[in-house]
């Protein structure tokens, strides 16, 4: 009997993307692979990855990661250069590109990244197919958290 190992949940998180879902709403959500090179593979093992700014453009049926920030390690290799913003090619099944390419070309959404996680030894970023949130939704997603806030801490304190 083999014994199947629990893994906790945001252990294998790299890097998340918190600015994208107050920026943006997320209407759906893709895990996608990521084509790297070694030293970047050995970067994000000591956790050096910034995706904060990055997005997804759709070009020539391919899906492209652009802005994520790979920082390299003094250790990597001397004989290759490390370029730490290029552009990555995203790994996705014909069936997810044409449905994102369906949602960013003809309903206007667009494509940004949500987080970077380890799944088993591979490398995933998972993308949002979003629509942009105006002031007042962003003014109205604060006033709902602050007022989550707020009714946990009443009930904390009425069960004293």
């Amino acid at each position: 009997m083999t014994k199947k190992k629990s893994n906790k949940p945001g252990s294998a998180t790299i890097a998340l993307n918190k600015r994208a879902r107050h920026e943006y709403f997320i209407e759906e959500e893709f895990e996608a692979g990521l084509a790297l090179q070694g030293w970047e593979v050995k970067s994000l093992r000591a956790g050096k990855a910034n995706i904060s700014d990055s997005y997804v453009t759709l070009i020539e049926g391919e899906a492209y990661l652009f802005g994520s920030h790979f920082i390299p390690l003094n250790v990597a290799s001397t004989h290759v250069v490390c370029d730490p913003t290029r552009t990555r090619k995203l790994l996705l099944n014909q069936r997810e590109l044409d449905n994102l390419y369906g949602l960013v070309k003809r309903d206007g959404y667009t494509v940004v990244a949500l987080s970077l996680y380890w799944k088993n030894a591979w490398c995933k970023v998972k993308i949002g197919v979003a629509k942009g949130k105006k002031q007042h939704d962003k003014r109205s997603d604060l006033k709902e958290r602050e007022w989550q806030l707020d009714k946990a801490r009443i009930m904390k304190n009425a069960g004293r």
